[in-house]
């Protein structure tokens, strides 16, 4: 059988098993395109930007070495927990909209309701947070064109990158993301060189975590100050949920991408919050300075100290890589995500239009609309801008985290009532419940006591509705949605095990496998190196 037979048999039974849930008209559906491969890129593309390459010196400014470290992996901890909980869920039930059409299905409508538009919210305007980050790249090259012009060119980029066919977009996401991981594997190397002398002729050791204070001159009040730094560099792992409805094999891609991704992005953060840790003082004013410069990113300041002069026009341009990619991925996540709440009804019905490429238009557009915030980089300085922007997501990635994790709880509860037997799913998440209970306790403290330092003398009322805006929305849209429609809260013998699963003898044919044996024998090998990298 060739490979373009294969791929008609498999995409026309996948098609037929999927519930409404997943396709918007016979005619025009989202089309499942996406290889293992994508799903790795474009999870990594999320999370790898600003926060790891400017906000992490804010964290080891407020936490110290040693608290930066802690704080991340904890962070890191509840990451895998949620991971491993979607992960099951995804690749059972592959459906666009992803945790939001489970919260609805498994928990209640209302929380359905309320997760899908605070998720739309937090990664649109995430996309305005990459924006605002692109025209503070720009502006460090070219000072006397107004930063609104590039964020303006960085949107039509976007735009024209949505709006086409989902493999397209998976490759574009692809090759940039591979970009960004060999930098930073680049950029830990040249850091061990600089930490024992090898460049730079200074070697540094672990004295930079001997200095005043020790790793952790602030205590536990440091660790907890880093959580949301954390949370907001992290923000995005979760998009592999949505990525199951246009997943090729999501019984086979969506396990393998939940259990290598977590670890890859940990590794990638981990390492690097140690080096910044290693070869840059917690003193340094730098630090600080990093989240709203470039030219004093902790990455361009580890390179200038291995004596690299030309580091801050090169991490420009790899930043500038970057916030185009994450931006992408937040267009991606937040358009379907979009589509998903008007096919349930809580958004505009016109919302579900599917173009023949296989791209929700609408809701690609409606999500690059609220990028336009970005433009308020013209009116303000960007630096302000750009922090202003990531209290929003970083809280709100936090209440989605959460959520997933309840939801999995009454998924697993349901199971359990209806008599099925978890060895049934094509993947079961371990420490189950242990993990979800964490997540949800973490998460609550974190979430409710992030915006402690606001309620202190002297009170800033703008600083304390900033920290807990994403909370007060969610409150308006749940208790708001359950007293407009009064839905009930879903019993465990009532919940739907069957709609929009894949059954196995769709996925008897291989497809990937099929077209990964077509290829020459130079490109196997290529991709079996990438594997191994990213």
């Amino acid at each position: 059988m060739n490979t373009e037979k294969a791929h008609s048999i498999v995409m026309d039974n996948t098609e037929s098993c999927l519930s409404n849930d997943t396709t918007v008209t016979p005619k025009n559906t989202l089309h499942r395109g996406l290889k293992a491969r994508h799903i790795q890129m474009i999870a990594l593309g999320g999370t790898i930007g600003t926060g790891l390459f400017m906000a992490s010196g804010k964290a080891i400014s407020s936490g110290g070495p040693g608290g930066a470290l802690v704080a991340y992996a904890i962070v890191g901890l509840l990451v895998f927990c949620v991971m491993m909980s979607l992960g099951e869920m995804a690749a059972f039930i592959p459906v666009s909209g992803s945790f939001a059409h489970y919260a609805k299905r498994f928990v209640d409508p209302s929380l359905g309701f309320m997760l899908g538009w605070i998720y739309w919210v937090n990664w649109s305007v995430g996309v305005a947070v990459e924006l605002t980050g692109v025209a503070m790249i720009m502006e460090f090259w070219v000072k006397n064109i107004p930063s609104v012009v590039w964020s303006i060119i960085c949107l039509v980029l976007l735009v024209i990158i949505n709006v086409f066919s989902v493999k397209g977009y998976g490759e574009v996401e692809y090759w940039i993301s591979l970009v960004k991981i060999i930098t930073v594997i680049i950029f830990i190397i040249v850091g061990i060189c600089v930490d024992t002398g090898a460049v730079g002729g200074n070697p540094i050791g672990v004295k930079n975590f001997h200095l005043e204070g020790g790793a952790f001159p602030f205590g536990f009040l440091g660790v907890f100050n880093v959580f949301i730094t954390a949370a907001f560099s992290f923000n995005g792992v979760e998009i592999v949920g949505i990525t199951a409805g246009e997943s090729q094999n999501p019984h086979k891609t969506v396990p393998s991408a939940v259990k290598q991704v977590f670890f890859r992005i940990v590794l990638f953060y981990i390492l690097s919050m140690l080096i910044i840790g290693l070869v840059i003082p917690y003193t340094d004013p730098d630090l600080l300075k990093g989240s709203g410069n470039v030219a004093v990113s902790p990455f361009t300041l580890v390179f200038r100290k291995a004596g690299a002069a030309w580091a801050a026009d090169l991490m420009n341009a790899i930043i500038l890589i970057t916030m185009i990619s994450a931006g992408n991925s937040g267009v991606y996540s937040s358009s379907r995500t979009l589509l998903a709440l008007a096919q349930d009804g809580s958004a505009p019905r016109f919302f579900t239009r599917v173009n023949r490429w296989g791209i929700p238009i609408y809701s690609v557009l409606a999500t690059c609309g609220i990028g336009c915030l970005a433009f308020l980089t013209s009116l303000f300085s960007s630096g302000v801008v750009f922090n202003w922007l990531t209290a929003l997501p970083s809280v709100a990635g936090l209440i989605v985290w959460v959520t997933i994790s309840i939801t999995h709880i009454r998924f697993r509860m349901g199971l359990k009532a209806q008599g099925k037997l978890v060895s049934s799913l094509p993947y079961a998440a371990p420490f189950f419940p242990f993990g979800d209970i964490f997540v949800i306790i973490v998460g609550c403290i974190v979430i409710g006591g992030q915006g402690y330092q606001t309620f202190l003398p002297p009170i800033d009322p703008k600083n304390c509705v900033s920290s807990y805006l994403s909370v007060m929305f969610c409150i308006v849209l749940y208790f708001g949605h359950k007293l407009i429609k009064r839905p009930a809260f879903v019993k465990t013998l009532e919940m739907d095990f069957e709609t929009g699963t894949l059954q196995d003898d769709v996925l008897s044919v291989k497809e990937e496998d099929i077209e990964e044996e077509a290829l020459p024998k130079w490109r196997r090998a290529w991709n079996k190196v990438i594997d191994i990298i990213a």
